[in-house]
C-alpha cells in the first residue's frame, strides 16, 4: 500500500473538508489512502468541451464541489469578458447527479449577478443550444455526459452565439478554477422561476416546424431515444411535421441513468440499435431513427434489400448535404457554406461542388465546424453528429436531424428516388453513382498505457508503410501543418490499379485512451458497373485496409488484441 506523503494529505484533506456535498465528503473519507490518492492525482481538465468524468467524489470525478469550482471560474471569465450581469442558460439531462449539478450550477451563477434561466426538467442538449441564442445569453451550461457510459456526468459550456467555447477561453477558466477557493464558501443564491425557461420547448418545436414544415405522409418510423431525454419531443416534432405512424422501442424510451438494456447508450456502438432495427423490421417500418441519451446525435437505419443496418455519419452526411443543398439552391450571390472535418468522409465535399456550394474541412469539433464560414448551411461529422439549422442551433442536433430524415425518407419513398430504387438506400446509390461509392469506417486501438499510442504515432511518421492490402500510400502529416488544420493527426492515401481512392486517417482520441483509423475508399462507378458489385469489392478492400492498418499498429505499440 502506498502511503500518501504528508504534503498530499493536506491538500487532500482541505479539499475533503471543503466539499459542500455531506455525502462525497463521507465518500471520500471511507477510501483507503490507495484510492484516496487515485481520486486526487489526476483531476478533471476543463476543456473546449467542458468536463467529463464519473460521478464520485474528489476533483478526478463529476461531483458538486467540482461543478461549483468550474461555474465560479466561468463566471468570474465572463465578467473579464465583459459579460456581466447577463442572462446564463442552465439545463441538464437525466443522468446520476444532474439534478444536484445543475441546481449548484444555477445557484453559483446567480449569486455571481447573472440572471439565470432554468430550464424545468431533465432537457436534450440541443434545447441548451438553442436557448443560448434564443434568448443571447451570454452562456449556457448543460449538464450532461452525452452518449457516455452510465456512471458518467458532463458540463457542457456554450457561449454568447450557442457554440461551444474555444482556446484559449478554456485553459483560462481552469486556470480561474484553480483561483476559486474552498467550493462550500462560493456563493449560492437560490434561482427563482423564469417565464423564459416555459417558453423555450414551445419555441423549438415552432422553429422546427416553420424550417421543416408540415405534409400528410404515410412513412413508418421506428424511434429510439436510449434511454435518454429526447424520447418525448422526438415524437412531438415528428408528429407535428406530419409523420403520425411512428413506433418507439418501449424499452428505452422513458429516461433512465443506468441504460439497462446497452452496453453503451451510443447508437455507433455495435448491438447498440439491435432493438431499435428488430423494431423495424417486425413493423416493416421505413426508417429507423436512433438518438443518443442528450439528444444531440442522430443515427438512422434503413433496409438493404431486406436487410437492415444503420448508416455510418458519413452516408448519412451526404445525404443531408444534397438535400440541404438541393433544397437552398438556387443560390444567387449567397453561396451557402458546408463543412465536415479531417476524419469524415469526402462525400460531402463532393455533393457541394457539384452544386456549386462552398465546402470547408475543419480540425475535430463541432466548435470548429460552426466556426467554418458564413453563410452556413450545415455541417457534420462522422461521429453521427449532424447540424442541419444552425440559424437556430449551432451544435449537432439529433431531433432537428431526426425531422430532417424524415422529410427526405418521406420524399424518396413517396416520390422515388431518381434512377434506380426508392427510400434513402436509393438516394445514396444515386449519389454513389454520381460522386462514386464512398465506403466509410473506423477501427480503434484501446491502450493500456498513453505512451502506447505515442509509440504507435511515432512509428507511422518515422516509418509510414509504403502500402497496405496492395495499394502503394504517400503519407501527410497533419502536425507539419502550417494553416488551420494544423494538429497530431497522420493521412495515408492512395490509389489502386482500379482508380479506387484510399485514405486513411490516424488520430488519438482527444477522449479516451485509444488511437483512432478512420478508413474510406471511393470506387469510380461505371455505367456498364453494378453498383452491387462495386460496393461489394469497395467493401471487401476497405476490411483488408483496415486489418493491415491495425495490425501495423499494435505491433509498433505493443497492443494486445
Amino acid at each position: 500500500m502506498t502511503v500518501p506523503d504528508t504534503a498530499h494529505i493536506d491538500v487532500i484533506d482541505r479539499w475533503v473538508d471543503a466539499d459542500p456535498d455531506p455525502d462525497t465528503r463521507a465518500e471520500l473519507r471511507a477510501l483507503s489512502p490507495d484510492d484516496l490518492r487515485e481520486r486526487f492525482d489526476e483531476p478533471l481538465r476543463f476543456g473546449t468541451a467542458g468536463l467529463r468524468g464519473p460521478v464520485r467524489g474528489g476533483p478526478s470525478g463529476m461531483n458538486v464541489a467540482v461543478v461549483t469550482t468550474a461555474t465560479a471560474a466561468l463566471t468570474r471569465w465572463l465578467h473579464e469578458s465583459g459579460h456581466s450581469g447577463g442572462t446564463v442558460v442552465v439545463g441538464r439531462d437525466a443522468r446520476h447527479g444532474s439534478v444536484e449539478f445543475a441546481t449548484a450550477a444555477a445557484e453559483v451563477a446567480a449569486a455571481a449577478g447573472f440572471e439565470v434561466v432554468a430550464l424545468p426538467g431533465a432537457t436534450p442538449t440541443p434545447l441548451v443550444a438553442f436557448a443560448a441564442r434564443d434568448l443571447r445569453a451570454v452562456a449556457a451550461i448543460q449538464v450532461t455526459a452525452s452518449h457516455n457510459p452510465a456512471a458518467d456526468n458532463g458540463y457542457k459550456v456554450y457561449l454568447e452565439q450557442g457554440a461551444q467555447l474555444i482556446p484559449p477561453a478554456d485553459s483560462r477558466i481552469e486556470e480561474l478554477m484553480s483561483e476559486v477557493g474552498r467550493a462550500d464558501e462560493v456563493p449560492r443564491t437560490p434561482v427563482s422561476d423564469d417565464p423564459r425557461a416555459d417558453q423555450v420547448r414551445d419555441r423549438y418545436l415552432r422553429r422546427l416546424l416553420d424550417r421543416f414544415g408540415s405534409r400528410s405522409s404515410t412513412l413508418r418510423i421506428a424511434l429510439t431515444p436510449m434511454h435518454g431525454v429526447g424520447g418525448t419531443i422526438a415524437v412531438e416534432a415528428l408528429r407535428q411535421a406530419g409523420f403520425d405512424d411512428l413506433h418507439v422501442v418501449a424499452e428505452q424510451f422513458a429516461p433512465d441513468p443506468d441504460f439497462p438494456t446497452v452496453a453503451f447508450p451510443n447508437p455507433e456502438e455495435p448491438g447498440a440499435a439491435d432493438r431499435l432495427l428488430a423494431l423495424a423490421r417486425d413493423v416493416d417500418a421505413d426508417i429507423a431513427i436512433a438518438l443518443d441519451p442528450d439528444a444531440d446525435r442522430c443515427a438512422v437505419g434503413a433496409a438493404v434489400d431486406g436487410r437492415w443496418r444503420m448508416l455510418t455519419g458519413d452516408e448519412t452526411g451526404g445525404l443531408l448535404g444534397a438535400f440541404l443543398l438541393d433544397e437552398a439552391a438556387p443560390f444567387g450571390d449567397s453561396v451557402p457554406v458546408v463543412a465536415n472535418t479531417i476524419v469524415s468522409g469526402t462525400l460531402l465535399p463532393a455533393v457541394a461542388a457539384a452544386a456549386g456550394a462552398r465546402h470547408v474541412q475543419t480540425l475535430t469539433g463541432f466548435k470548429w465546424l460552426v466556426r467554418a464560414g458564413e453563410p452556413l448551411l450545415y455541417v457534420y461529422e462522422e461521429a453521427i453528429g449532424h447540424c442541419v439549422d444552425p440559424d437556430a442551433v449551432r451544435d449537432k442536433d439529433g431531433l432537428s436531424a431526426a425531422v430532417c430524415l424524415a422529410v427526405l425518407a418521406h420524399q424518396a419513398t413517396t416520390l422515388g428516388a431518381p434512377g434506380a430504387g426508392t427510400g434513402l438506400i436509393g438516394v445514396l446509390h444515386e449519389l454513389f453513382r454520381e460522386h462514386g461509392a464512398h465506403l466509410s469506417t473506423q477501427r480503434a486501438i484501446r491502450v493500456d498505457h498513453l505512451d502506447q499510442i505515442t509509440a504507435m504515432m511515432s512509428s507511422l511518421r518515422a516509418r509510414p508503410p509504403r502500402s497496405v492490402a496492395g495499394v502503394a500510400l504517400r503519407l501527410d502529416d497533419f502536425a507539419e501543418r502550417t494553416d488551420h488544420l494544423r494538429t497530431d493527426a497522420v493521412a495515408l492515401t492512395g490509389e489502386d490499379e482500379a482508380s479506387r481512392r484510399l485514405r486513411v486517417v490516424v488520430r488519438p482520441s482527444g477522449t479516451e485512451p485509444k488511437l483512432k483509423s478512420y478508413l474510406q475508399i471511393v470506387g469510380p462507378v461505371d455505367d456498364a458497373d453494378s453498383l452491387t458489385d462495386v460496393i461489394a469489392r469497395c467493401g471487401a478492400l476497405l476490411e483488408a485496409v483496415g486489418d493491415d492498418v491495425e495490425s501495423m499498429l499494435r505491433e509498433a505499440g505493443g497492443a494486445s488484441r
